[in-house]
């Protein structure tokens, strides 16, 4: 069983979440071809680190939404733009997480946050996200919400997971009230 990132729905404004949640640690590769960052990131938790521990990988999959964009990612990454971040499980601290040994690999803590979220399911292409980015923001201006950061797509399902069944969420960080 794969570990989920937990958080807790706040608010529902028509098909969207507004979620809080906890800090996280990111293990983050940045300005890489995806499938080159996927690899360090999936090696790091394989065991390049130190002290060579394997790390459970978590959910979701974390990647820019961009503009159209196709992303082709599996379980669990974070990115925006040419960033992408694998979470780390819950159990690490700042003092406790194993140090990379690659050097393209950085990690970050990321505060606690509050997103809005729409979910989705299917392969999560690029019309089909651009469509679900555009319907996110557009109810999000409608009533007046301010967003932090750019959106996101994030994917809790591997590759191989027939898409109907796949659920994916695009997000974006909103100020909070």
């Amino acid at each position: 069983m794969t570990e989920s990132v937990r958080y807790e729905v706040t608010k529902t404004i028509e098909k969207i979440e507004i979620r809080r949640y906890p800090k996280l640690i990111l293990a983050m590769v940045k300005g890489l071809d995806d499938s080159v960052s996927f690899q360090i990131l999936f090696n790091y938790i394989s065991g390049n680190n130190q002290p060579n521990r394997k790390i459970v990988m978590t959910a979701p999959v974390i990647s820019s939404t961009g503009s159209g964009r196709k992303i082709a990612m599996t379980s669990p990454v974070l990115s925006t733009d040419s960033e992408f971040s694998f979470i780390l499980p819950a159990e690490f601290s700042p003092e406790t997480v194993p140090v990379p040994l690659d050097p393209r690999l950085r990690l970050e803590e990321i505060p606690e946050r509050t997103l809005a979220v729409i979910r989705f399911h299917g392969v999560a292409r690029g019309d089909l996200v651009e469509r679900k980015r555009t319907e996110l923001l557009s109810v999000l201006n409608g009533n007046g919400m301010k967003l932090k950061r750019e959106s996101f797509l994030m994917r809790y399902n591997p590759p191989f997971m027939p898409g109907f069944v796949r659920r994916n969420e695009i997000a974006v960080e909103i100020a909070e009230d």
